[in-house]
């Protein structure tokens, strides 16, 4: 029986050896690079529902935080006004939609949010310009015989199916709005017709903003921090689609 050949570590291969060790040695040792951790103020924030409304750098259904800081930047009592605001909701300043109140971010939390709100300002300075905004394309439909221009595409093209956003409006609108407002946005007993409030001259803006704030004195509820604004506009755009009539009743074809 053949005895199994022993090896022999030259001096060699026992500096191999140790160089590994000691690299995994180090490797373990050392942390992990890892990105900047958010400040406290921007994780309470987007721990409440407010990038519902909001975003850092542009306009939702209420002002960018850039903006916010950069208009009460300098401003002595600026803490204490935001803070106020929030906790006890506002109207006025950036126009006529209303900010609800935020009871439950009273004290340590809302200053915080403040103070990461107002570093915003400075943080622009330094930033790339940015970018030019879109153009506002429209997509123009011939409907029954006539031209009818939307903000958006309303089908796939070249095909008489809807587009996944419209079809996604369509699928959230019946899942949560209908009760109220009647199925294919036709009205009901306890909120108006979409479609009618559409060609009345209710606009996009306008209609996401009711959307994500409510109107609690018609007891329409807030559906902030619930759906997303990008859900509020996919609903925006099947109504719209059946407010043109391009459209028919029940479930569009996708």
């Amino acid at each position: 029986m053949m005895s199994k050949p022993m090896h022999r570590n030259t001096p060699a291969s026992l500096a191999a050896i140790l160089a590994i060790a000691a690299t995994t040695l180090f490797c373990a040792a050392a942390p992990a690079a890892a990105a900047d951790p958010a400040s406290p103020g921007e994780t309470l924030a987007r721990g409440s529902d407010c990038f519902s409304c909001h975003a850092i750098d542009q306009k939702v259904v209420g002002p960018s935080f850039q903006d916010i800081a950069g208009k009460f930047a300098g401003q002595a009592d600026a803490n204490a006004t935001l803070a106020q605001a929030v906790v006890g909701g506002h109207v006025g300043t950036w126009g006529n939609v209303p900010m609800p109140p935020h009871p439950q971010l009273a004290g340590a939390k809302i200053d915080q949010i403040v103070s990461w709100m107002l570093s915003l300002k400075q943080q622009t300075s330094s930033a790339a310009p940015a970018a030019a905004p879109a153009d506002n394309k429209q997509y123009t439909y011939t409907i029954n015989g006539k031209p009818v221009s939307v903000s958006f595409p309303i089908f796939v093209a070249g095909t008489t199916k809807v587009t996944p956003e419209v079809f996604k409006g369509f699928e959230t609108f019946n899942s949560y709005c209908f009760r109220c407002h009647g199925p294919d946005a036709i009205g009901g007993s306890y909120a108006p017709n979409l479609r009618a409030s559409l060609k009345s001259g209710m606009t996009e803006s306008q209609f996401l903003s009711v959307g994500m704030v409510g109107r609690k004195e018609k007891g329409m509820p807030a559906w902030a921090g619930f759906l997303s604004p990008e859900e509020i506009q996919h609903i925006y755009q099947y109504v719209k689609a059946r407010s043109v009539e391009a459209v028919d009743t029940g479930t569009p074809p996708e």
